[in-house]
């Protein structure tokens, strides 16, 4: 009971959790499109942003207006000692903790749409009721006051309150303009009321600098609205880049689930095939000898020779599947020694001399003498040049011809290179024939298919010794097949006598 608990609890290797948390991502992903694409000309899909960061302006800022005020009073009340100052002072400090008041009760609030243009609206209220403050401050004079000092300070002053305003509220659109209409207002009637020179020239100074203020206001938010498009089609694209990973992250826990899987099936079919095929080939090979005596049908015979190569042929399709299995997995490991690749190439081809005098084909050898040994895995070195032996004398025709070449690289490696006058492969299908389970479309024809892992196994085992695979071919020409070492797989060794004459040499030369 516990193992099959164990057993289905291994099966289940994706991280299902990551489903919930895909939703979050989603989420974001849908409201960011959705708020990009709600306008058609995108204008008023900040306003909630926009709103909200005037709401924090005005909160961080909330003590700016104080200090001004006191300021401003301050140096009326040298100018003019007169007591309408206290009183303008009071005024606008009230209508400021106004405005602070209705910022805070903002700030603890999420805004709908609707929402949003409601308190936009309480905002611009508020601005013009901080512009009927300044207002009053232009309807000020000092009859007590020489020349024209008062209407510098009273310019000054109202200058300054225009740029404060531009400043601190420019992401509620339009503000400044709708928030000093009152004071533009006031000092128009006062100047047409006196017609004096300075009240016109204040009144032009003064709307020119709303004006002005007014479209630097302007300017400032559209840059806001750029950079914040910017930011949330940049949050778009982080949150697509999340659910692709997401995706990725699963499709590899899948595949690593279903290559689990699939080890687990070949090591099961290792032992499960391997015991009834061992039987199978033992008993057919007694029956194809006549061990324990002859069979009266010579059918019979025949037959059991027909079993013992099928069943051969099964257990080498089966070994390299298994083979190609622990290579993907990274289990195939190598049992390096130093060899001879010269050896073992005259040890296969020997091998598969049988086979290839059978058909009739000449295998000549084109060996560079005295090759020094490398260091590699004996076992895997065999199966390479094996498998490449048995390709080249299953698609060479009836008295063709195998050319086998073993020698030295350019770079000081050592490699081996077959070359038959077979058929051929069409240069666009040496990829597909490279693949496992690929096999080009002479081997389909042909009578004896294997599993097209043959190759495969050769690239994988050569790329384990940090070697390369080579595969040249011309149709109605033939194909040439070249397994590389590189120079760190070769044994170089210097001679002892060499060496000890050398050294003789210059103790000499110092005596």
């Amino acid at each position: 009971m516990s193992s099959g608990v164990s057993t289905s609890t291994d099966k289940i290797i994706v991280d299902r959790s990551r489903s919930h948390r895909n939703k979050a991502v989603s989420k974001a992903v849908r409201a960011t499109r959705e708020r990009l694409q709600s306008s058609a000309n995108g204008s008023h899909v900040f306003d909630r942003d926009m709103l909200a960061m005037h709401v924090n302006a005005v909160l961080h800022g909330a003590s700016i207006m104080p200090l001004v005020v006191a300021l401003v009073t301050a140096i009326g009340i040298y100018l003019n000692p007169d007591a309408r100052l206290f009183g303008w002072a009071l005024v606008m400090l009230c209508l400021h903790g106004v405005n602070v008041l209705l910022a805070r009760r903002a700030g603890r609030k999420d805004f709908t749409a609707l929402e949003t243009t409601k308190w936009r609206r309480r905002f611009l209220v508020a601005q013009v009721l901080i512009g009927c403050g300044w207002a009053i401050f232009a309807l000020q004079d000092c009859a007590a006051c020489s020349g024209d000092s008062f209407y510098f300070y009273k310019g000054t002053v109202l200058l300054f309150a225009v740029s404060i305003s531009a400043m601190s509220s420019f992401m509620l659109r339009q503000g400044v303009l709708v928030g000093f209409l009152p004071t533009v207002a006031s000092l128009l009637v006062t100047a047409v009321s006196s017609g004096h020179i300075l009240d016109i020239g204040l009144t032009a100074a003064c709307a020119t600098a709303v004006v002005f203020f007014h479209y630097v206001a302007d300017r400032l938010y559209r840059s806001n609205l750029t950079l914040m498009s910017y930011q949330s089609e940049k949050d778009d694209l982080i949150a697509e880049l999340e659910v692709a990973k997401s995706m990725s992250d699963e499709a590899r826990r899948r595949a690593e689930e279903a290559n689990l899987a699939k080890s687990r099936f070949l090591a099961s079919m290792s032992h499960e095939l391997r015991t009834p095929l061992n039987a199978i080939l033992g008993f057919s090979e007694v029956m194809s000898s006549e061990v324990l005596g002859p069979l009266a049908n010579p059918t019979y015979r025949e037959y059991s020779g027909d079993i013992h190569r099928s069943g051969q042929h099964l257990l080498d399709l089966i070994n390299e599947i298994l083979d190609l299995s622990r290579i993907e997995a990274g289990r195939y490991e190598l049992s390096e020694e130093s060899l001879s690749l010269l050896e073992v190439a005259e040890d296969c081809i020997g091998m598969v001399q049988l086979r290839a005098s059978a058909k009739n084909i000449t295998i000549r050898e084109q060996f560079e003498k005295q090759l020094p040994q490398v260091w590699a895995d004996e076992k895997a070195i065999r199966q390479v040049i094996l498998n490449l032996l048995s390709n080249a004398v299953k698609f060479t025709p009836q008295g063709g011809e195998i050319t086998v070449k073993v020698g030295w690289t350019a770079g000081g490696g050592q490699y081996l290179a077959i070359k038959d006058n077979g058929p051929g492969i069409p240069e666009e299908e040496i990829p597909v024939v490279l693949s496992a389970f690929g096999q080009g479309s002479i081997a389909i024809k042909s009578a004896e298919q294997g599993t097209g892992l043959g190759l495969p196994i050769v690239q994988a085992i050569l790329a384990k010794h940090d070697g390369q695979f080579i595969l040249r071919s011309k149709l109605r020409e033939g194909t040439e097949a070249i397994a590389i070492l590189p120079s760190t797989r070769v044994l170089q060794t210097v001679p002892a006598v060499a060496e000890a004459t050398a050294v003789e040499r210059r103790r000499r030369s110092f005596a």
